[in-house]
């Protein structure tokens, strides 16, 4: 009987051995799984009704931008087998909805703007501050982005203010935005890059300004007309974290996304926003007194904000 009992425990203790290497292994499997395929995605859930929904709701006159970043993302996002990771560049003057097109990016395949694992902001400032430090940087970037592709094949990456990146730097990404570098359990395609840059400001602002003395309407302005500019402007600016960087060169980025000068009227909408979000829709003449505290230019003919959308939760505070 005592030989049966202990029999009976041995065999016992063998399954769960069994039953937990099994487990382990199962997860290992399913870990690996997920990185490459498109049955397991992190906690990817896109809302590509709502993304574009917001982007044409709630981002106010950048009909380049809306149609840019709706079209991109959708496809990149129904693509099961992309050749490629989606790469965008934002670029415009401050306050025109950079940073909020990438949040909505966020929110619409994450359900949240910042708050995900999977989504990682960089900012030089804060993340690259030194000049002289450009090798461990680049080091450093490549641990950093390697890791969380190897956590989430579709993690987002954003570069904040590219134009404060020391130069060299984000060229340790170049393999990782085409389509010839393999990275260990990981499809790195279907990650999402956005950069985020005012460089190229003074050429999208002149073309606007040009266009709206020419009579043309904004909405007329087509991406062609800029794109090419941008990325010879990104290129040949010391001041930019692509300087001489062959990412442009080699095409790596796939679109350039310019983000146009805002009349007052743009001004205005963002003003009505933030005064919904605070439960005063009906204060229109808090709109009207933000739209008109603003200041405008050029000077000699003051079509657009200086500091677009950017100080309007201020104003709003001011006349409220």
């Amino acid at each position: 009987m005592e030989l049966c009992s202990e029999g009976v425990a041995t065999m016992i203790f063998t399954l769960l051995l069994i039953y937990n290497t099994s487990l382990t292994a199962s997860f290992e499997i399913k870990s690996i799984f997920c990185s490459i395929s498109d049955s397991c995605d992190c906690d990817f859930k896109p809302d590509i009704k709502g993304l574009e929904w917001d982007l044409y709701k709630n981002l106010y006159g950048q009909h380049m931008a809306q149609d840019i970043v709706s079209e991109a993302v959708v496809s990149c996002l129904q693509n099961e087998n992309p050749d490629r990771p989606l790469v965008l560049s934002f670029h415009g003057a401050s306050g025109t909805g950079k940073s909020l097109v990438s949040s909505m990016v966020g929110r619409h395949i994450y359900g949240t703007a910042m708050g995900s694992p999977y989504i990682h902001q960089y900012v030089p400032t804060l993340h690259f501050s030194s000049a002289d430090r450009v090798q461990q940087y680049r080091s450093d970037l490549k641990q950093w982005v390697e890791r969380n592709l190897t956590a989430c094949a579709r993690s987002i990456f954003i570069f904040d203010e590219m134009e404060k990146m020391p130069p060299g730097v984000i060229d340790v990404l170049e393999p990782h935005l085409g389509p010839f570098h393999v990275l260990f359990q990981t499809n790195y395609r279907k990650a999402i890059y956005i950069f985020i840059s005012t460089v190229g400001q003074e050429i999208i602002n002149k073309f606007a300004l040009e266009s709206q003395q020419a009579g043309r309407d904004r909405e007329e302005i087509r991406p062609e007309e800029l794109e090419e500019v941008l990325a010879d402007a990104v290129y040949n600016t010391r001041n930019s974290g692509f300087y001489q960087s062959r990412i442009i060169t080699e095409k790596l980025v796939t679109r350039f996304v310019p983000f146009l000068p805002l009349r007052r009227r743009h001004v205005e909408r963002c003003a009505q926003r933030e005064l919904c979000q605070r439960g005063e829709c009906h204060r229109t003449d808090v709109v009207s007194s933000v739209g008109g505290a603003m200041n405008y230019m050029p000077q000699d003919s003051p079509y657009f904000s200086s500091t677009g959308c950017k100080l309007v939760p201020a104003k709003v505070n001011l006349f409220l």
